[in-house]
């Protein structure tokens, strides 16, 4: 099966500037809609968008045809929060742009997005076909961030003011994992990442409650500031811990119109974001929720999204003691929508479906687990009507499995973003079929020429 799909993709033709009229025939779609999974059906993709989804369409004249033989299609992957695309060894402090010393919120990371970045084709290779860039604070930001770098010396770096809180991480941004684009950023200042629990405890001073009263006061600042800029601007206003940059950024979440992307693990620090949001009228997106199990029912309550890891079972610090396999299910039977994600890092790409897998086995049903790497991250991000799942008129990101998505021995055999198709080959390809057979001398490079 998988060599004849591989076989059937490879005739398919790499589509430049406009994507071609494609129809994947005899596909088992598992389609995250109302039309739930089509045992054998037929995508139409054209002019970029979803043409037609169902068992009994007929492909358009002049279509290029994909037999998929019974192989499984999906919506493309989505990141749900990564570093993909903004940095490259994380390990190498020049390398990475999710991170500012100077700026707090008003930092944008928009900006450090490079399409040249060696490992986007990697990423598609895992079936992702966008990412959401978040920024990071510094070393020591929680299990759930997965930040191992030793950039420590960013820890504490503000936004402009001598008593500014440097809680906050900054902007994030919504990525196209495209090939041959020269701008990949979909959305910009999609959310202000903020670290509360353990990690905003120690930026401001080692005190989860100290963090809190300069959030608080951030948000203060924020309003005094938009509800007269002209004082601001004449001097005449009084002295703010932000600098304008920050306060600017704030504005919108304290209108309620960006969410603040809250990272947090313990159970009890859960409840003071959700409080947190609820007396500062904020919209709110959760990551890690560690201990979300044991406050699922408030969660759902207040409708907060949650970007989680199901494979954070191990009490790796205090903050994290409740961490449990089945935290994904308990969250989703609660009614709480539920990401999932990998590790932030590059090499982990792979994680986010694998996850998803695991959390199959400690209870999650089979289709929330494939909504938690698609639909549900693209309602938790706000981009729900253009992607996420397999309807009329979406976005064509779409990937073909050589199996079960969920299951380790498969990949993806084709995938398309904007009904493009997109190249198979990668940089670890490329040095693999480099050096995979003996040299009988070595490459041209490393020849001496005798003068």
């Amino acid at each position: 099966m998988k060599h004849l799909l591989i076989a059937a993709a490879a005739l398919l033709p790499l589509s430049s500037a406009s994507a071609q009229t494609v129809a994947i025939i005899n596909a088992r779609l598992e389609t995250l809609s109302s039309q739930g999974t089509i045992a054998k059906g037929t995508l139409i993709l054209q002019n970029g968008k979803i043409l037609a989804v169902g068992a009994g369409v007929e492909a358009p004249a002049g279509a290029v045809i994909l037999d998929a033989k019974g192989g499984v299609v999906t919506p493309g992957l989505i990141a749900a929060s990564s570093n993909l695309t903004v940095s490259e060894i994380d390990a190498v402090s020049e390398t990475r742009d999710d991170r500012s010393g100077k700026l707090s919120a008003g930092f944008d990371i928009q900006y450090g997005v490079n399409p040249g970045s060696a490992l986007i084709p990697q990423a598609r290779q895992s079936g992702l076909t966008r990412a959401v860039a978040t920024p990071v604070l510094s070393r020591g930001g929680g299990g759930h961030v997965h930040d191992d770098s030793g950039a420590g010396d960013f820890a504490g770096g503000g936004g402009g003011g001598e008593g500014d809180p440097p809680l906050f991480a900054g902007q994030a941004a919504i990525v196209s994992l495209a090939s041959g684009q020269s701008d990949l950023v979909l959305g910009a200042k999609v959310a202000v990442a903020l670290d509360l629990g353990q990690a905003g405890a120690a930026a401001a001073g080692g005190s989860r409650g100290a963090s809190l009263v300069l959030v608080r006061a951030a948000l203060e600042d924020a309003r005094a500031f938009a509800r007269n800029r002209s004082d601001y601007d004449e001097g005449d206003s009084r002295e703010f811990g932000l600098s304008r940059i920050d306060l600017e950024a704030l504005v919108p979440v304290i209108q309620g119109k960006t969410p603040l992307l809250i990272r947090v693990s313990r159970a009890s620090d859960i409840r003071q974001a959700l409080r947190l949001a609820r007396e500062e009228k904020l919209k709110i997106i959760l990551e890690g929720a560690e201990e979300g199990w044991m406050v699922a029912s408030e969660i759902a309550a207040a409708g907060v999204g949650v970007l989680m890891d199901p494979q954070a079972n191990l009490p790796t610090s205090f903050e994290t003691l409740g961490s449990r396999l089945d935290n994904a299910a308990r969250l989703q039977a609660a009614g709480v929508l539920v990401a999932v994600m990998g590790s932030r890092d590059y090499t982990n790409l792979r994680q986010a479906r694998f996850n998803a897998g695991t959390a199959v086995a400690y209870g999650l049903p089979y289709q929330a687990a494939l909504a938690s790497v698609t639909l549900n991250p693209a309602k938790i991000w706000g981009i729900a009507d253009q992607v996420g799942s397999l309807e009329k008129g979406k976005d064509a990101d779409v990937v073909l499995w050589s199996g079960d998505p969920l299951e380790t021995s498969s990949w993806p055999v084709a995938v398309f973003i904007g009904g493009v198709r997109q190249p198979d080959s990668s940089r670890a390809f490329e040095l693999r079929d480099r050096y995979a057979a003996p040299l009988s001398a070595y490459p041209q490079a490393y020849v001496y020429e005798r003068p």
